[in-house]
């Protein structure tokens, strides 16, 4: 596995992260037993980094695969507090559920702009705070959207950003593939530490997954990349992927046979493009939101790639 600096974080992070959604119950629901299990494995694997959020609930995940492995990794985690006190709240419940003084990297959660910046001032000057008091030892954002990382690029006080990044640009809001890769080339250049999220674009890439990973590894200007990974399978085909090195027929025969679902998040907006780019109509609008029908979808991931506001996901 490839280690490398966080930019100028002063942080030391395998090129491979954990990406802890997928095991919590937005999405896979592993239990605590389950995914602590899929943590030691990439631990043990070589894997040094793992992103997560408050909302995604997989702190207690996290702090067994910790035990269980005995290795200590870099962890980032994120809030959606724009005040001090839930700011306070949220850094605090993180110390707690993931029994560790210090928390590595915490980020402003789905910012989208200046304007989300801004509002969330208050938030971003109290975890300034607890990094001078060595609490936390770095501070930034992730977002979808190139505007938000056009924002950090003067902000001093922002070590890190958390971009969403992908061949076919799922999920990126306000911009083309080429916006958010020149932003984060600048944010990149001026010693921001950048992890990319969502290679392949919520699962609605899996069939292309070669081409994905070619396509972010290739990318000189991303420190690490975080995956989702829902099973040892997935971890092994990962780290295999990061070191360059084949995974065997058996590995991929068992990922191939693994049952998927499309899941479709709360905040779909019921706007109906899905439903239009599905070609086997799977799908329909229910009292303002998508739903799919299981027996007619075939889990092309067609129907992510239209959705504005990120809302669908094949896992």
């Amino acid at each position: 596995m490839e280690y490398i600096k966080l930019g100028k974080s002063g942080l030391t992070v395998s090129r491979l992260c954990f990406g802890a959604l997928i095991i919590g119950p937005l999405q896979a629901n592993l239990s605590v037993e389950e995914g602590a299990g899929v943590i030691a494995k990439a631990l043990e694997s070589g894997v040094s980094f793992i992103d997560t959020a408050e909302i995604y609930e997989t702190y207690a995940h996290i702090r067994e695969g910790i035990k269980k492995s005995g290795i200590r990794p870099v962890i980032a985690t994120k809030s959606y507090a724009y005040t001090a006190e839930g700011a306070r709240q949220s850094l605090e419940k993180a110390r707690k559920e993931l029994d560790t003084d210090v928390i590595d990297i915490f980020l402003m959660h789905e910012q989208e702009s200046e304007h989300t910046l801004r509002g969330h001032r208050e938030a971003l000057e109290y975890y300034i705070s607890q990094k001078e008091k060595g609490i936390i030892k770095a501070v930034g954002i992730s977002t979808h959207h190139v505007q938000a990382v056009k924002a950090c690029l003067d902000m001093e006080e922002i070590d890190v950003i958390h971009p969403i990044i992908n061949k076919d640009g799922i999920g990126i809001c306000d911009g083309t593939v080429q916006d958010m890769l020149d932003a984060v080339k600048k944010a990149y250049e001026r010693g921001k530490g950048i992890y990319g999220m969502k290679p392949l674009g919520g699962g609605n890439l899996l069939r292309s997954y070669r081409e994905c990973m070619d396509f972010v590894l290739g990318i000189p200007f991303v420190h690490s990349i975080a995956m989702g990974m829902q099973c040892k399978e997935e971890v092994i085909m990962n780290v295999n992927t990061f070191n360059g090195t084949d995974t065997s027929e058996e590995i991929t025969s068992k990922l191939d046979m693994m049952p998927r679902k499309l899941f479709i998040s709360d905040w779909c907006e019921g706007c109906g493009k899905c439903v239009e780019r599905c070609g086997q109509g799977a799908l329909k609008i229910v009292e303002g939101k998508a739903r799919v029908s299981k027996e007619k979808c075939v889990l092309c991931g067609y129907c992510g790639g239209v959705c504005p506001v990120f809302a669908i996901k094949v896992c």
